[in-house]
């Protein structure tokens, strides 16, 4: 098995790119800092697959946990509020110390 970059408790960046083919990371989380809650089995890249290319190497899945208010300009709701979302390694970046 893959082994991950990130464990759980580690700070990461989601890329903020917009690549012109399918890909499966929400817009509302790109350039935001999460924090790795739990890291799954390496899965089938879905952005290869879903152009036929099935025998790729399967990528490190991460659950990322982001602050609501950190997502949303307008969030008024309680400050413990998050949301939780599967994200694939080659999506997140080592958050820098300048960067929290």
């Amino acid at each position: 098995m893959t082994r991950g970059r990130f464990a759980p408790g580690d700070q990461v960046l989601v890329r903020d790119e917009d690549p012109p083919h399918h890909h499966r990371t929400p817009w509302y989380i790109k350039g935001r800092i999460g924090k790795v809650d739990a890291v799954y089995d390496p899965w089938p890249n879905p952005e290869e697959m879903a152009f036929g290319k099935t025998n790729g190497p399967k990528i490190p899945v991460y659950r990322v946990e982001f602050d609501q208010k950190d997502l949303w300009d307008t969030y008024q709701g309680p400050k413990r509020d998050r949301l939780v979302i599967d994200i694939f390694e080659h999506w997140l970046e080592p958050v820098e110390r300048s960067q929290q």
